[in-house]
């Protein structure tokens, strides 16, 4: 069963579940470089026009007249940062971290999240072709590329590196259950082989945590479903993730999910925010000093509406933004065209206008952090895609 089968054959929840927070999984392979790619998928669509803030734009303030608190930290003339990314000024002041705004993928029709998040994974506007995920793409025409282990964490496929390239995937029922003896058992018997001991007693103890909100949730309303991940555990699959990067794995995908906040923004946007700035100093304090040789890239399936709801909050929109962090990238900037607030400006007079493809952002870092060539990128990896000028990030 796919994810969309899963969600609405479980129950009729809509969008809630599309973005729902028991949908957590965790992707790595291993390649035959010394840099870390690391894709952060930010299920439920982050509203960038928040994260980030256009507070230089004239059209702002009047899009925005709840959610522009006058709290953002600035980031030169233009921009603002919003307080829940506070945590992560260090790492823009250190050139650590930085922001690609006015992105999107391709898809314009809809605003679904299931056809968003399709759309993202496969890296392309054919989701039905059989031609798998993108990162699957490139492991398929790297040499010496393997994939060292999927793990799906949670009842749902990580469709992003599913295709025709090998991988492993582990997926335990959301009632996992291991009882203390078989635990025991587990680490005698890999006691002489640190590495996968350690990979595999923290798999068990993030897929106990992840088994706890799911049985939570059982007993639970529709508040529960829309609510965020449990505190903490994004921050476990980071954890986890960093200490396979600092071995062989030198690519890692999971999700942070939260991000659809149709009503009360100001309530659940920063805590979503504040969790995600974890997730990416938990990848900076376990990779170390491989930190210097990582790309994060932050993506997600669309952006927000410029105008703030009736419900203090925002709806389905088409551009957004990418957040992007790791010693690999030139931050401390806000990159990409931007195209202005005004109604005429706006796609469909609505949502921020796309000027750029997200797919293109990380085109330009397999190029320039893997040795891939453009070629391979624009015909393979994202078919169609045109990669167009470098972005202002790459080093």
């Amino acid at each position: 069963m796919d994810r969309r089968g899963f969600l609405f054959g479980g129950a009729a929840l809509g969008c809630s579940l599309a973005a729902s927070p028991f949908m957590t999984p965790v992707a790595l392979a291993s390649g035959p470089w010394d840099n870390r790619l690391v894709i952060i998928v930010l299920r439920g669509a982050m509203d960038g026009l928040d994260a980030v803030r256009p507070l230089g734009d004239p059209d702002y303030a009047a899009l925005r007249p709840t959610l522009n608190d006058g709290k953002a930290l600035a980031l030169g003339d233009f921009w603002g940062l919003h307080p829940g990314l506070s945590d992560l000024m260090p790492l823009w002041q250190a050139g650590q971290m930085g922001v690609m705004h006015a992105v999107s993928t391709p898809y314009r029709d809809g605003r679904s999240h299931f056809d968003g998040q399709d759309i993202l994974e496969a890296g392309s506007l054919q989701i039905n072709g059989g031609a798998g995920g993108w990162l699957n793409r490139m492991m398929s025409v790297v040499p010496g590329m393997t994939a060292e282990t999927a793990y799906a964490l949670g009842q749902e496929n990580m469709a992003i590196l599913q295709g025709p390239a090998p991988h492993l995937r582990w997926a335990p029922e959301a009632k996992f259950d291991l009882s203390p003896q078989m635990r025991r058992l587990l680490e005698l018997t890999l006691h002489d082989d640190a590495m996968f001991r350690d990979a595999a007693l923290q798999a068990v103890s993030i897929a106990d945590s992840l088994a706890t909100e799911a049985m939570a949730a059982e007993g639970d309303d529709l508040d529960m479903m829309m609510a965020p991940a449990k505190p903490g555990s994004e921050a476990n699959l980071a954890q986890f993730a960093a200490a396979r990067l600092r071995e062989d794995t030198r690519i890692a995908s999971f999700s942070v999910n939260g991000w659809d906040t149709h009503q009360a923004q100001a309530n659940s946007l920063p805590k979503t925010l504040q969790r995600l700035s974890q997730t990416i100093l938990t990848l900076r304090d376990g990779l170390g000093p491989v930190w210097d040789k990582t790309a994060v890239l932050c993506m997600t399936e669309f952006g927000r509406t410029a105008r703030e709801n009736g419900t203090r909050g925002t709806d389905h929109g088409t551009g957004g933004a990418m957040i992007y962090a790791g010693g690999a990238l030139r931050g401390g900037q806000v990159v990409g065209r931007w195209p202005g607030l005004a109604e005429a400006d706006l796609f469909e007079r609505r949502d921020l206008m796309p000027t750029g493809d997200v797919r293109a952002a990380a085109g330009w870092v397999m190029q320039n952090l893997f040795g891939l060539t453009a070629t391979q990128v624009q015909q393979i990896v994202f078919p169609g895609l045109d990669l167009g000028n470098a972005p202002g990030f790459l080093l």
